[in-house]
């Protein structure tokens, strides 16, 4: 079917994809299946072919192309018919080491992400947990910072790439309780007091799936990725592709599985014809046929608007949801099709049967995207992501820097006293210009790292305004307007920022329920560390 989103250039590389998996891969599959591993051998060669890199920078090896680059690749690994093949390359490219591009230091990514990218290397993301599963918020895998190491004791579990992986990225609790006190901190397998156990699963035989223990594991201080306590933030935003990343792979088994069961009732013969000739088979295959084509479009329509810098979480929570369970659905009716023989072992569509069971339990529950998409629609929740990607920065920082902006900023005096005279004040008389105002004799230079800061906030709604407020050489000031280059931008509603300050509502929930839209969120935790808000 031909698509607006792909190019000759993308059909050339899934030409390529598609002959790696047919010669190398899917040859492969019962013995790898067998011994329950994908052998190192194979990561290597997906190294060598640039496939572990088509979404990371050219800086470390990778080829950072579009992300319809990585749809191909995705639906492609769908005909080695080895769901775990799949999810195991998924977790190395778009989870482990994602959290590590974006926001690894430079040391980090030479020491893990390039190794990555070459096949030499194999990563786990280790969220999950015995007692919390997906409630990341609780999570109870602690790590102690003792001079220039992390201790770190805890437990994980169901984690793809677990066993035979060279390095996990952990979430551990570093801070207070709740989800401002978590980090992701990168642990080599290696590491005294580290374990792995294998788990035996239904489905997914070939990729290692593992219980973890950390004892006493430690690691250095550079082995955090990003900034302490933010780690919650950097995964409630990887969801995102986790769930587009599934979506596809879930499209990619459904249409190969429609592929092979199509060739299969062509042949088979029952009652002196092809079993294609019943019309229950043909009606049922027709439907299955145009299901399976309204939901890709979905999902490539969510790419798209992902390869745009958008993270679109109502169509990531409608297509995880969707795409998981019809691939459920469709491989169980071809199974039908397949009559006695689909219940065999010997018959691929066994295997498929096996391994498509988990999609709609991992990435998020289909009980979970429901309720997501739910709060979106009926509650009105919007979800923002926590980070702009450069092209935005750039349009909000030119943005702030337009005549406009200029004229605002010769001009503060004036507009803090049209904004005073309709603020509306708090319990205490405060107010947002008088908020504002007093800002610069609450900063804090012992809680300043020294980095020169420029923060926009556009207050909505009634005694709201626009305000820049800059840290530089130990000082703070705060004006009326926009102006400068913002290294955060933050929305939210006059009286939700007086509640804030007031302690009478929290950040987190703020975040998470789309009332406060910020830019940057390791910015704006600096911004109320330094001011000591909330």
């Amino acid at each position: 079917m031909r698509s607006p989103y792909f190019t000759v250039e993308h059909d050339v590389f899934r030409e390529g994809v598609r002959k790696f998996v047919a010669e190398e891969v899917a040859p492969n599959a019962d013995l790898w299946e067998r011994d329950h591993m994908i052998p190192r051998e194979i990561w290597r060669r997906m190294g060598e072919l640039g496939y572990l890199g088509i979404n990371h920078s050219e800086a470390h090896g990778g080829s950072e192309a579009d992300f319809f680059y990585s749809v191909v690749f995705l639906e492609e690994l769908a005909r080695g018919n080895m769901g775990g093949f799949t999810a195991a390359v998924s977790v190395q490219q778009y989870m482990a080491t994602a959290h590590i591009a974006k926001a690894g230091s430079e040391d980090i990514k030479q020491q893990f992400l390039v190794p990555s990218i070459e096949g030499q290397a194999v990563g786990a993301l280790a969220i999950s947990e015995p007692d919390t599963g997906s409630d990341v918020a609780n999570i109870r895998t602690r790590a102690r910072r003792e001079g220039d190491e992390y201790v770190i004791d805890g437990a994980k579990m169901f984690i793809t790439n677990g066993y035979y992986a060279d390095f996990v990225v952990v979430a551990c609790r570093t801070g207070e309780d709740g989800a401002s006190g978590i980090s992701l901190i990168v642990v080599e397998t290696t590491r005294p007091g580290f374990k792995a156990r294998k788990l035996d699963k239904i489905g997914w035989r070939c990729s290692d799936t593992a219980e973890m223990s950390f004892d006493g594991v430690r690691v250095p201080v550079s082995n955090l990725v990003g900034k302490e306590n933010h780690g919650f933030y950097y995964i409630m935003e990887s969801f995102q592709l986790e769930r587009l990343v599934g979506a596809v792979g879930a499209i990619g088994a459904a249409d190969y599985v429609l592929e092979f069961t199509g060739k299969y009732i062509r042949e088979r013969q029952a009652f002196g014809r092809p079993v294609a000739r019943f019309q229950t088979i043909r009606h049922d295959m027709a439907d299955m046929v145009t299901e399976l084509a309204a939901a890709r479009q979905l999902v490539y329509h969510t790419a798209w608007l992902y390869d745009q810098g958008e993270v679109p979480v109502l169509e990531c929570s409608m297509i995880k949801l969707k795409a998981a369970e019809l691939c459920n659905e469709i491989i169980d009716r071809c199974l039908q099709c397949h009559g006695g023989y689909g219940y065999m072992e010997e018959y691929p569509i066994a295997r498929a049967y096996r391994d498509t069971r988990v999609g709609t339990i991992a990435g998020g529950t289909s009980a979970i995207m429901r309720e997501i998409i739910a709060k979106m629609v009926l509650d009105e929740t919007q979800y923002e992501t926590v980070y702009k990607d450069r092209d935005q920065a750039e349009q909000l920082n030119k943005a702030a820097s337009d005549p406009a902006a200029e004229k605002a900023e010769a001009a503060p005096k004036q507009a803090a006293e049209k904004a005073e005279a309709a603020a509306p004040a708090t319990g205490d008389g405060s107010s947002i210009p008088a908020l504002f105002a007093r800002l610069p004799d609450r900063f804090s230079e012992a809680l300043w790292s020294g980095e020169d800061l420029v923060f926009h906030f556009n207050i909505e709604g009634e005694g709201g305004g626009e305000y820049t407020v800059k840290v530089a050489e130990g000082k703070a000031t705060s004006a009326a307007g926009l102006s400068g280059a913002a290294d955060c931008v933050v929305d939210t509603a006059a009286k939700l920022f007086l509640d804030l300050e007031a302690g009478q509502a929290n950040p987190q929930t703020a975040f998470m329920t789309g009332q406060l839209r910020v830019s940057s969120i390791p910015h704006v935790l600096t911004f109320m560390r330094i001011f000591q808000l909330g």
